[in-house]
This record gives structure tokens, C-alpha cells and sequence, in this order.
């Protein structure tokens, strides 16, 4: 197979119409470009096909009007007569991964294979996003083959009201090394059972509910929940800043549900014996600069992660530090902010922000940015507008699992000590459940130094 047909593949999504339930197996052989004086006739002669086989491979044939034109892409299917192979990642220079990479070994025979089973159509949010993931995903797969890798795909398109059972029941799903999905949680159960009796690794790479992971060793479960996420963060902060004054401002939003996060960390400070002082956004400045100690470094926590309170306390802080020269203001965040980065900037470093996540998007990275410009050349389209970046999260999950199942094998848990991957975004760090499978724990402090650095604290 030729890197023409990876690039199809691709393709086929910017153009995404299939809903219904069913496998959705890539049966085209190839993709020709148009040149000057040919015809539907001619192109499907050279291919050894029929006329018909080419227009039912390109529905756009059959609309009126319609005409070849030099340039155009179209899709070459197998002859009917021929069985089409699995679609498989081939190499392309679109996108660099890390720095001269070694080539992979490649013993006869080993080749990973993948099967993918998530809502791919473009129907609704949860279809838009599963979609950037697994082209991001293939853009992973394509840089692996660049390297070395053998690598079998083959995608499922499982929608919220599709019956997975149905699904199961494809041939080519128990042929599987690993799977990737499903995601929603009342499709969990009936996967993981499939990948359990079958001795198939299971990636759930969405947020999903239930403790399946608890019972079946087969299971990577990458979502953390927001009490696992809310207990890191307090364990960094206190490991961090345990020698600083803590000063929580309550910016009156009477949506957050931050109060969580800070309720909790106000017990354990309590239980550790270390006063904080409370203080709010509508606070004259006399009052809320007696919030704070003149001896030892402040580190602020709102109770809330919108961008409108955050700009508010920011200038407040502005206003503190510019009429209070001797105190000293740090900034304990959210998830959220990293949203808010473009308009923060400055701020983020003035007030040497620490913000806690599971992820951490960089676009002047130019390992991000090379992703990026070859997800608009294959595409046409921007990714989506959301942290994480579904494509990218997309290409680190293939390239971390992909690796560790081709080294490893059965015996891959995606540890620390097995991890042969560098992440672009999303870095992953599994420990194991009870007996059951493996969870994602890791977690960062994205530091906004006053330096003017950005420095990744990982635990």
C-alpha cells in the first residue's frame, strides 16, 4: 500500500457522512490525483476496474453536473473481484515526531493491530471530537510507520444509541491487539468483557463513569476524576508552597463549584496546623490587603476557574503589589486557565502562576505545531477549538501505545519504567487498580515562572 492511501484516510474524514451502525472497514486500495484529458472511462480502465466501481467509490460522481477536474482527488477502490486488505499506516514527512528518530526492526510478521470503536460521523460534538482524535491518532500511526512500525487499523463507527453488541460480532474486531474506545459508559461493560475473554488490551480514552477498570486487567482507563484530580492538587500545593500563606479570595460566582477543591484544601490545612486568611473580590483595598502577611510569601487561591473573576483579581493583585512594594503574591489556579493563556500572559508570569492539569497544550512547540499544520494540510480544517486538542491527544495515545505493546508485548502496563515516548500533550503514567487494570494518574504543574519560563512540574 502506498503513503496515498494513509493520506485517503485521513481525507475521508474531512468529508465524514456515515452514521449508522456499522463497521466502518476502509476498502479503497489507493487515491489518484487528476490529471489534464482524463476520464471517469480512462482512470477506471488503467485501474482495472469498471465505471461503476469507480463512481460508487466517489458519490460525488453522481451528481449532476459534475466533472473532472485536474487536481481533484479521487478514491480507487479494489475490484470487486479482489478482497481489500486492512488500511494500513504508511509513512508520510507531514509530521515529525522526536528528534532523529531510530529506525525500527522490524521482525517478519510484527505488525500491530488496532481497532478503534467511537462515535466517528459528524453529527454532534461528541462525533466532531472523536473524529479529530482518531485522525489525530492516524497521524501518530503514520509517523510510527515512518519508523519502522507495521501497523493494521480498522475503525468502528459506534454512535450513543448504536448497539455495541452488533459490533462485537465483526471478524476483524477479535483479530485486535489492542482497541481503542468505546466512548460511552453504557458501551464500557459489553467491550470490556469482549477484550477480556479475548485477550485484547482496551484504551478508554474519554471520561467515562463506573470502576470497571477495578476488575479487568485488560483496561487503560486515561480518565482520572475531578475528586482524583482535586486530591493531586492539593498534595502538590501542599508539598509546594506548605511554607507559604495561603489566601483564598471568594469571587462571589455562585456557579463554581470550586468550593470543592477548596474546601478540601482548607481541611488539610487546618489538620497541618497552618492559619490562612479569607478575603473577597469586593473587598475595599484596606481590607483585602490585610489578607495578607508582610513575612512570608502569598499564595492566592480563588474559588472559582471563570476568565471574568480572574481579571478582576488579577488587577486587584496588580494594584496590591504596585501599592504594597514588600509583599510577595503567587497564584494557585485551574484547569481552565489554560484556556485563558492568550490574554494572562504576562499576568500568569508576574504573579508566578502554578496551574494543575493532566495535560498541557504548547502551540510554539514545533513538535505541536508540525502536527498541527499537517492536520490543515490533510484536512482543510483548524482543530477544534477545546483543551486538550483531540488530534493530539489522538497522536500521543498511538505513539505511547503502539510503542509499548510492540516492545513489550502482553507484559506492557504503561508504567514509567515502560514508557518509551515523549508526549506533545498529554502524557500518560499508569498504576494498576487492586488486582483489576491500569489507571492514568499522571498529573503537572504548569509554572508560569517570573522568569518568564514555562516549566512543567510532573508528579
Amino acid at each position: 500500500m502506498t503513503k496515498a492511501i494513509l493520506r485517503y484516510l485521513l481525507m475521508l474524514f474531512a468529508v465524514f457522512v456515515c452514521t449508522t451502525v456499522m463497521a466502518q472497514n476502509l476498502k479503497w486500495r489507493d487515491m489518484y490525483q487528476v490529471k489534464k484529458k482524463d476520464t471517469i472511462f480512462g482512470i477506471a480502465k488503467n485501474f482495472g476496474l469498471t465505471v461503476e466501481e469507480l463512481i460508487n467509490a466517489n458519490p460525488e460522481m453522481k451528481v449532476a453536473g459534475y466533472e473532472l477536474k485536474k487536481g481533484d482527488y479521487i478514491f480507487i477502490p479494489y475490484p470487486s473481484n479482489t478482497a481489500p486488505k486492512t488500511a494500513t499506516a504508511q509513512p508520510s514527512t507531514a509530521v515529525q515526531t522526536q528528534t532523529a528518530p531510530k529506525a525500527v526492526q522490524n521482525p517478519v510478521g510484527k505488525t500491530i493491530r488496532v481497532g478503534v470503536v467511537l462515535p466517528l460521523h459528524d453529527v454532534d460534538g461528541d462525533g466532531k471530537r472523536a473524529t479529530e482524535y482518531y485522525r489525530g491518532f492516524l497521524m501518530g500511526c503514520d509517523s510510527l510507520k515512518q519508523m519502522g512500525y507495521s501497523i493494521d487499523i480498522r475503525a468502528w463507527n459506534v454512535p450513543i444509541d448504536g448497539d455495541i453488541r452488533a459490533t462485537l460480532q465483526e471478524s476483524g474486531l477479535r483479530n485486535c491487539d489492542i482497541i481503542f474506545g468505546p466512548l460511552y459508559t453504557k458501551q464500557v461493560k459489553p467491550l470490556s468483557d469482549f477484550c477480556k475473554s479475548a485477550g485484547i488490551k482496551l484504551v478508554i480514552p474519554f471520561s467515562i463513569w463506573g470502576d470497571e477498570v477495578s476488575r479487568n486487567t485488560e483496561i487503560f482507563q486515561i480518565y482520572q476524576s475531578a475528586d482524583e484530580i482535586n486530591n493531586a492538587s492539593i498534595d502538590a500545593f501542599l508539598e509546594r508552597f506548605g511554607n507559604q500563606h495561603p489566601v483564598f479570595i471568594d469571587c462571589n460566582d455562585s456557579t463554581s463549584k470550586k468550593g470543592i477543591f477548596t474546601f478540601g484544601l482548607r481541611n488539610r490545612l487546618n489538620n497541618r496546623g497552618v492559619s490562612y486568611s479569607i478575603t473577597n473580590l469586593k473587598s475595599s483595598e484596606e481590607l483585602f490587603a490585610k489578607a495578607f502577611s508582610r513575612t512570608q510569601p502569598n499564595i492566592v487561591v480563588l474559588n472559582t476557574g471563570r476568565s471574568p473573576e480572574l481579571s478582576v483579581a488579577m488587577a486587584k493583585l496588580k494594584g496590591l503589589v504596585a501599592s504594597n512594594p514588600g509583599i510577595v503574591v503567587s497564584l494557585f489556579g485551574y484547569t481552565e486557565w489554560l484556556m485563558y493563556t492568550r490574554n494572562n500572559l504576562d499576568n500568569f508570569f508576574t504573579f508566578n502562576t502554578h496551574i494543575p492539569s493532566t495535560f498541557y497544550y504548547n502551540p510554539v512547540s514545533a513538535r505541536t505545531q508540525n502536527i498541527e499544520n499537517g492536520y490543515r494540510r490533510w484536512f482543510g480544517l483548524e482543530t477544534l477549538y477545546a483543551l486538550p486538542k483531540f488530534a493530539l491527544m489522538g497522536y500521543d495515545h498511538a505513539q505511547f501505545f503502539i510503542r509499548g505493546v510492540y516492545k513489550y508485548g502482553k507484559a506492557f502496563n504503561g508504567t514509567k519504567a515502560q514508557n518509551t515516548y515523549t508526549p506533545v500533550q498529554t502524557p500518560l503514567d499508569f498504576r494498576r487498580v487492586g488486582t483489576g487494570g491500569m489507571q492514568n494518574k499522571a498529573f503537572m504543574l504548569v509554572h508560569y515562572t517570573n522568569g518568564k519560563r514555562i516549566e512543567l512540574i510532573n508528579y
